[in-house]
Order: structure tokens, then sequence, then C-alpha cells
């Protein structure tokens, strides 16, 4: 088995270059497994990422135990060596418009506008993945030592590839509230760093999307695991987390998504002290433009109301020379599926360039 995944899976040779520049926005599992196609099929890949190392997520937040970051860094040396990808980090891609801050934006050194890719590009992918955590609106929320779980995991990230001199904060007492991977991931972190961690569900385990197996393994690490119970208060002074006020919860009829409803339990409420509280409830879309009227006209994509960039069936939004694939469009996801966005989007991309060079010809 090779030491590197392998973003060009599908490329035996690199054809002849054919003259065509594409630029791939976001360098995360989706951006990476278009570039290693469309490099194979001759094209001039450029590829603009914000983080300082391309790889998105599975390099500055999924911890090194589950992906190691040193097969994915790897493979995208494979993608510059061998197919001549051309990486641009530290760059965010956006609209011409004043740049919103997004989580793991610390390092951020250029913006490069997104009118000015479509430009001077003949194609360009939107693959910017979901950068921004949603956080209840409990009170107490805004106290200090409340933050996402990408948050807390991506100073780690920053800390162990040494882009950072002084190690993070983890906390004495960490609350996690969710059941996804990204809550497994920051609960399982606090408990590597000697914190006493809970991690705290509003569904039973059964329910929980990491599913049993995960949350037993953490369990077995330390992680207290609470089910039924949900935030409804964090508990602060001096304007610094000291508890955090949970409901017990019952379950009721499914909801939208099929699962059993969580519903509160009347005067069930407990208290747990804490310094930290990490939400992993769930991320957005990042577009690389805002959800206005006068944008989306003017770069013909749209936006649906949770961020996510419409496309058609060909992934191809509403401006023909631009595209989108991965968790900007689908919303979050986990890295297989991304990587199959990337390369339906990719091969729809060379399939549109190989039929307008058939039409030229036809004229």
């Amino acid at each position: 088995m090779a030491d590197y995944i392998n973003f060009a899976f599908m490329c035996r040779e690199k054809q002849s270059d054919t003259g065509i520049r594409i630029a791939i926005v976001g360098a995360g599992p989706a951006g990476l497994a278009a570039a290693g196609y469309l490099a194979c099929r001759g094209h001039s890949i450029d590829v603009y990422d914000k983080q300082p190392y391309p790889g998105g997520l599975m390099v500055f937040a999924i911890p090194p135990w589950r992906i190691p970051r040193n097969r994915v860094l790897e493979g995208v040396k494979d993608l510059e060596k061998r197919l001549g990808v051309r990486f641009i980090t530290r760059t965010k891609v956006y609209a011409s418009v004043e740049m919103p801050h997004e989580e793991g934006d610390e390092l951020v050194e250029k913006k490069t506008s997104l009118e000015e890719l479509i430009s001077n590009y003949d194609l360009v992918l939107l693959s910017t993945g979901t950068w921004r955590s949603k956080i209840p609106r409990i009170q107490g929320a805004n106290a200090k030592g409340v933050e996402s779980a990408l948050e807390y995991v991506y100073r780690f990230r920053l800390y162990e590839l040494g882009l950072v001199n002084s190690k993070p904060s983890t906390g004495k007492k960490v609350v996690v509230i969710g059941g996804g991977y990204s809550a497994i991931d920051a609960a399982e972190q606090a408990v590597k760093e000697g914190a006493e961690a809970y991690l705290v569900y509003r569904r039973t385990i059964k329910e929980a999307p990491a599913g049993i197996f995960e949350i037993e393994r953490v369990k077995r690490l330390g992680v207290e695991f609470m089910e039924l119970v949900s935030p409804v208060e964090i508990i602060n002074e001096g304007n610094a987390v000291k508890a955090i006020k949970l409901q017990r919860m019952q379950l009721g009829p499914p909801d939208e998504t099929g699962r059993p409803q969580p519903i509160p339990v009347p005067g069930s409420e407990i208290i747990i002290e804490a310094d930290r509280v990490i939400f992993a409830t769930g991320e957005s879309p990042t577009p690389p433009l805002p959800q206005s009227e006068d944008y989306m006209n003017k770069l013909g994509i749209r936006l649906n109301k949770d961020g996510s960039i419409v496309v058609n069936n060909i992934m191809q939004t509403g401006n023909p020379k631009v595209f989108a694939a991965g968790d900007v469009v689908t919303g979050p996801s986990k890295v297989g599926p991304a990587i199959k966005s990337g390369l339906y989007a990719a091969k729809y991309m060379h399939n549109w360039i190989e039929a307008k060079l058939v039409a030229s010809i036809a004229r």
C-alpha cells in the first residue's frame, strides 16, 4: 500500500498539455480529488487555500490518529511533482466585498477576489467546505471558554504542525455538546490533554451520528458520556464559564431526520461545573461570496438559505465557468463522499471542456 493518499487514483498517465487553465478554490478532499483528475487530463491546475498547507479539515481538524496527516501531505506532494499541480496557500478567495471572518482564517496572508479568478481562468471549481460552526443561542453562550469543536481542535492542529509556538489551553473540566465525529474528536482531544471530559448528547447512544463503537471507544479513554440531556444555559462568573445547566430529555415521535425527537422533561435541570464548553452542533457551508442578491446576480452563482451553492445535474453553477463540489454543496459530510463529489465535478468539467472544443472545431 502506498504511504500516501493518492488523490489522482484514476490517473495512469498524464496526458499532454491542453492549454486550459483551471482554478480550484479549497484544498480539502473534494478539491484535491478534482485536482488529481483534471491535472491528469493535461489541464493546468492552480489550487487556492486559506491554510498554510493543503488538506483542509483532514489536516487542520480531523486528528492525526483518525487520518494520518503525513499521508495527506505526501499525497499533495505527489500532485505537485507528478502532475504539476500548483498550490497557492494562505490565500483566501472571496468576492470583492468586505471579507467575513470565518473559523480557520487566523493564518491568512492574502486575499484574491473570486471575480478575478473567474476572469483569469477558463474554469473555476469552488470546494471551500464548511468553516462556520453552529452554536445555539442560549443564555451565556458568549462567555469566555465557550467555543466550537472546530475552533478547539484547529488550535491543537496548528500547534502540532509547528505553526504556532504556544500550546492551546485545554480546560480542566470540559463539556462537549454533540454526538457526531466533531464531538468525539473534541472530547478525545480534551481527555488526551489530561482534562476531565464530558460528552453530552440530547438523544441516546443509539441515535448518535458517530455511532456506538466510537462513543464506547472514547468512554474507555476516560470520557464520560451523558445521553438524553441538552444545554439550556451557560453559567458564568466574571464573563468566564463556571458551569453548564442541562435539561433532561425524553424521546418522542420521529422528526424530519427520521430520528426520535428529543422532548424536554420539565423541572429536570442539572448543573455540571466546567471551565470549557465546546459545541459540536454542526457546521455550515462557507462559499466564497456573500448571500447577497446583488452579488449572486453579478456572478451568476446562487446560494441556498444555509449557504450551500446551488448546482445543476453536472455540478455547474448558474455561471457556466464555475462548478462546485464537496461540503460547500452538500453540507457537512465524510471524507469519502467529498472525494466522490470532487471527482464527479472534475469529470463534468473535463467533459464540458471537450464539448466546447468540439463545438469550436465544428464552427
